[in-house]
């Protein structure tokens, strides 16, 4: 059930996404830090519960690595946090995770992630309304890019994540639009499925906000198509319902009422497509 039993880790996709981009969706969403970095029992464990939104359960996984180990502590905090952007719940419990992996961080690479995630939580809680902390977010993503080198494997989160900034906090589509097209590059060359998934659906939101569907259209499919492809589960919906405010409109109802029903499978989550379903089924 949501929050009690979901995995972190972006599983890799044997099918390479083309480097295309389109633009982004009215829904903030971001996916966690990637954290499959192997195919072992634990790795498969994590992404196995994250992926069903199971966030509480796959970071009780981690907790005894997570104690001494600082990749381990990130990983587990990103999950919380990454609850949080689904829930609007557990924030305490992300802020602990989050003090954890600081306090154990020791190198630029690990320093640099942590502050990724801080900015994410703070993003997180502003653009659901819970506190306004845009000047946090801001400066944590600050500090990250100053921390990771350009070629570091967390930097194609971040610029996906301060593209997000951009959009949904400062209101500058074409500042997002860079940095999303950034994000999308180095997940490609990083072979990142998990995040191209999300920098498509992004990129896409642009594409339908400047009026070119035929390029939202596609985005949003890929989008899609990774998701399902890697059993994303609690983010499939989301993808649907993009998916359907480009569509015809035959297409967009079965679309929406797809996504509305794996939207009660999953318990109401992501907190925030229920007004999106809401509006949709009202204009309709």
């Amino acid at each position: 059930m949501p929050g009690s039993a979901e995995s972190t880790d972006p599983v890799s996709s044997a099918d390479s996404v083309p480097t295309v981009v389109p633009g982004p969706a009215p829904v903030p969403e971001v996916p966690a830090a990637r954290t499959v970095e192997g195919d072992d029992p634990l790795d498969r464990a994590v992404w196995r519960l994250r992926s069903r939104g199971c966030w509480c359960d796959a970071a009780a996984l981690l907790e005894p690595h997570s104690v001494r180990h600082a990749p381990s502590a990130l990983r587990r905090a990103a999950l919380l946090v990454e609850r949080c952007m689904f829930t609007a719940t557990g924030w305490a419990e992300a802020e602990d995770a989050l003090r954890t992996a600081e306090a154990l961080a020791g190198d630029d690479d690990e320093r640099g992630g942590a502050a990724c995630e801080r900015g994410h939580l703070a993003y997180a809680a502003t653009v659901l309304g819970v506190r306004d902390r845009a000047d946090e977010a801001r400066s944590a993503l600050g500090r990250a890019a100053a921390l990771l080198a350009p070629t570091a494997a967390g930097r194609p989160l971040l610029d996906f994540r301060r593209g997000l900034m951009a959009e949904h906090v400062a209101d500058s589509p074409d500042a997002a639009r860079a940095a999303y097209r950034r994000a999308h590059a180095g997940a490609t060359a990083q072979g990142d499925a998990l995040l191209l998934s999300f920098t498509w659906r992004h990129l896409a939101g642009l594409a339908l906000r400047d009026g070119e569907l035929t390029e939202a259209r596609h985005g949003f499919a890929e989008s899609l198509r990774i998701r399902e492809e890697l059993g994303f589960l609690v983010g499939t919906a989301p993808a649907l319902a993009a998916l359907a405010d480009a569509a015809p409109e035959g297409d967009a109802v079965r679309l929406r009422a797809e996504a509305a029903r794996l939207f009660r499978l999953m318990g109401g989550v992501p907190t925030w497509l229920a007004d999106h379903l809401s509006t949709a089924a009202a204009a309709t």
